[in-house]
């Protein structure tokens, strides 16, 4: 199977808090993407969001800075048993926050919808969000 590295980078207009508990709160998840939210903040601990379409586990959790994940979704491009690696970095600035998002490992397959599905599903709604 080939693979492909999705990178993307968005600025929020709140604090890297904000975003993170956006991230990693279930009732603040869901309530950003309108399905149900289990994500467990630990390391090492699992989670599922998009009502069980994408799980995985955490790899690396830092507060208000860094989330590394294995992470996969339920999509026919993708094989069954694969897992790609997100990460999320925080930064504070001027404006707010600027999110870097990596994500190794994706099926080619899934590139476009994926690639597509970040913006409009995560990082889109989540400046509409802090706009208010």
């Amino acid at each position: 199977m080939k693979t492909k590295t999705i990178k993307q980078s968005v600025m929020i207009d709140a604090t890297p808090h904000q975003v993170f508990e956006t991230l990693m709160d279930s009732e603040k998840h869901s309530e950003l993407t309108g399905s149900n939210a289990n994500i467990s903040r630990e390391t090492g601990g699992s989670f599922e969001v998009w009502d069980g379409y994408i799980e995985g586990n955490n790899i690396d959790i830092v507060p208000d800075k860094k989330i590394v994940q294995n992470w996969r979704g339920e999509e026919e491009c993708w094989p069954k048993g694969h897992y790609s690696v997100i990460t999320i970095e925080l930064e504070e600035v001027k404006d707010g926050t600027r999110l870097d998002f990596t994500q190794e490992d994706m099926p080619e397959d899934c590139y476009d919808n994926f690639y597509k599905g970040w913006y409009d599903n995560y990082w889109n709604p989540m400046q509409e969000i802090f706009k208010k």
